[in-house]
């Protein structure tokens, strides 16, 4: 692994941002590694002055919305007519494909943004997305949303211990364990608020057909 992140800081020095794009975008689409190693040797750059964290951050966010555009054009090409073909074979027919979309039209938003902080689910959210043909624009601004929560956690990390990798997986570490705290608040807010309007709904129909 310290062969890895030394690699990552001398590739990232001489590539610069577009480095940081590039990795990010492998990342956040379909290459196996995770974000811990790319952002926070650029965070470190950006501490001794060779880099500048707002750039980092800017470049980070948008090599992982490029990447999650990547697999939601992939999902949405591909996966879509593939699936609505083959997807009784895969325990997945027109009628549950058809609650996927449904899904995705009454909570896509809140999924994109949460799944988006949540490791080894973050690059996959947005097959499903593509798949129900989620709004472009919400797409992009949520998974923008989440991830730039992410990568602004990661480069302050790696701006603040520098180039030690063992600081670094256990302040990320902690901040997983933290964000996990607030998602479960949001999901739980979320899930309440969608209960109470549903309630809500229910009753103004009941009064408007007595």
């Amino acid at each position: 692994m310290e062969f890895i992140v030394a690699w990552l800081v001398e590739t990232i020095g001489k590539l610069g941002y577009i480095g940081i794009v590039g990795l990010m975008f492998l990342e956040s689409s379909f290459f196996p590694f995770p974000s811990e190693v790319v952002i926070p040797p650029a965070g470190y750059l950006a501490s001794r002055g060779d880099m500048n964290i707002s750039l980092v951050i800017v470049c980070g966010i948008l090599g992982s919305l490029l990447g999650a555009l990547f697999n939601y054009v992939l999902a949405l090409w591909l996966g879509r007519p593939l699936l609505m073909r083959y997807g009784k074979y895969l325990f997945l027919p027109p009628e549950r494909f058809s609650k996927v979309d449904n899904f995705f039209l009454d909570h896509g938003e809140i999924s994109t943004f949460v799944c988006r902080l949540i490791p080894g689910i973050r690059q996959y959210i947005s097959f499903p997305a593509g798949l129900a043909r989620m709004n472009l624009f919400r797409f992009c601004f949520y998974t923008s949303l989440g991830a730039g929560l992410w990568v602004i956690i990661l480069a302050y990390i790696g701006f603040i211990v520098g180039n030690n990798m063992d600081l670094v997986k256990q302040y990320s570490r902690h901040a997983t364990l933290a964000l996990f705290a607030c998602i479960t608040i949001i999901v739980f807010l979320y899930v309440r608020r969608y209960i109470r309007n549903h309630r809500h709904l229910a009753v103004r129909d009941q009064t408007g057909n007595d």
